[in-house]
C-alpha cells in the first residue's frame, strides 16, 4: 500500500498539496478515533493508556514533536509526488535506514560493525553522484530520509504502540489543520466542496489511506520475523521507483542510474549483515537451549529475556 501511495495523491489535483496535508491530518484523527473505538469495542480496558500520558508532560512533548516531524515528512512526500519527483522521493526511503543508522551512532552512541561503516560510506557516495547528477543536493531524498529517521528515533523514545502514538500525534495535528482549512475555505481557496463528490471523498479518505497501512504494519510486526521485516520494508520504495519509471516516465541520466546502485549496493551490504547477524543469534540462542551451562556469552542473556 505504501509502494503505492504515489498512485493516490494526483487524484486529489487540483487541491494542493499542504491543502491535501491538511485533509490527511484532519481525517486521519476521525480515523483513529474509530479504529480506538472499535479496540475499545473488543476491550474494555484499551483506553487504561491515555490517564497516565496525559500525567506525563515531557513525554507528551516528544509525541507533538513526532507529530511536527511526520508533517513534515508528509508534507514533503505529498509535495514531491505532485511535483513529478517520485523517484527522488523513492530516494528517501530507500536512504533511510543508511541515516538511521547514522543517528545510531551520533544521537545513541551506538558501535557499528564493518559491514554497517561500509553501507553507510558507499550510502554517502551514493548522495555525492546523485548531488552531481542532479545539478543540486537531492534534498527531498534528504529531507524525507531525515525527518523520518528523526520520526523513528523519537518514537523510539517515548515508546508507545502504533495506534496509540497514531492517535495522539494526530490530535496534535488536527486543530492546526482544521484551522488551516477554515480559512483556505473562507479565502475561497478550498477545493473540498468545489470538485464533485468524487473529489471530495478522495480528500476524506486520507485519514483512512494512512491509517489502514500503518495498521496492517503493527499487525504484521507481532507476526512476522523482524528480519523478514527490515527485508518487506525496501518493497515499498521498489514500488515507487518503479512507478516514477514506467508510470510517470521520469528521466534517468546515467548518473543517477550510478547514484541509485549504489545506493542499492549499499542496502544489499546492510542486508547480507543483517541476515548474519540474526543467523548468529538463533544459532547461540539454539545452543543455549542445548547447553544452557555454557551458553552463557554475551547477549544471550538478551535474547532470552527480551524485557
Amino acid at each position: 500500500m505504501w509502494g503505492f501511495f504515489p498512485l493516490y495523491w494526483p487524484l486529489l489535483k487540483p487541491a494542493g498539496a499542504w491543502e491535501i496535508l491538511a485533509d490527511r491530518m484532519v481525517w486521519s484523527l476521525a480515523a483513529a478515533v474509530v479504529l480506538l473505538a472499535f479496540q475499545r469495542a473488543r476491550r474494555p480496558d484499551a483506553l487504561a493508556w491515555i490517564r497516565p500520558l496525559l500525567r506525563q508532560p515531557k513525554r507528551l512533548a516528544l509525541i507533538g514533536l513526532a507529530a511536527a516531524v511526520i508533517s513534515v515528512n508528509w508534507g514533503m512526500y505529498i509535495w514531491g509526488v505532485n511535483s513529478g519527483h517520485v523517484v527522488e522521493t523513492s530516494l528517501g526511503y530507500f536512504i533511510n535506514p543508511l541515516v538511521t543508522i547514522t543517528f545510531g551512532v551520533l544521537v545513541l552512541k551506538e558501535r557499528l560493525r564493518p559491514a554497517q561503516w561500509v553501507a553507510v560510506a558507499t550510502g554517502a557516495g551514493a548522495v555525492l553522484v546523485l548531488t552531481l547528477g542532479y545539478g543540486r543536493l537531492p534534498w527531498i531524498a534528504l529531507t524525507l530520509a531525515l525527518s523520518f529517521a528523526t520520526y523513528g528515533l523519537l518514537k523510539k523514545t517515548v515508546a508507545l504502540g502504533g495506534l496509540e502514538g497514531f492517535a495522539v500525534e494526530t490530535a496534535f495535528l488536527f486543530l492546526p489543520a482544521l484551522g488551516y482549512l477554515l480559512w483556505l475555505s473562507a479565502s475561497g481557496g478550498s477545493t473540498f466542496t468545489g470538485h464533485g463528490s468524487g473529489h471530495t471523498a478522495l480528500l476524506a479518505l486520507c485519514g483512512v489511506v494512512t491509517a489502514v497501512p500503518l495498521v496492517a504494519f503493527g499487525a504484521a510486526a507481532v507476526r512476522v520475523p523482524l528480519t523478514t521485516m527490515g527485508l518487506l520494508q525496501y518493497l515499498a520504495p521498489v514500488f515507487q521507483f518503479l512507478l516514477g519509471i514506467a508510470v510517470f516516465h521520469e528521466h534517468m541520466p546515467p548518473e543517477r542510474w550510478a547514484g541509485f546502485a549504489l545506493v542499492w549496493v549499499a542496502l544489499l551490504v546492510l542486508t547480507v549483515d543483517g541476515l548474519r547477524q540474526a543467523r548468529k543469534g538463533t544459532d547461540v540462542a539454539s545452543g543455549a537451549e542445548r547447553d544452557p551451562l555454557t551458553a552463557v556469552g554475551p547477549g544471550v542473556s538478551d535474547m532470552r529475556d527480551p524485557v
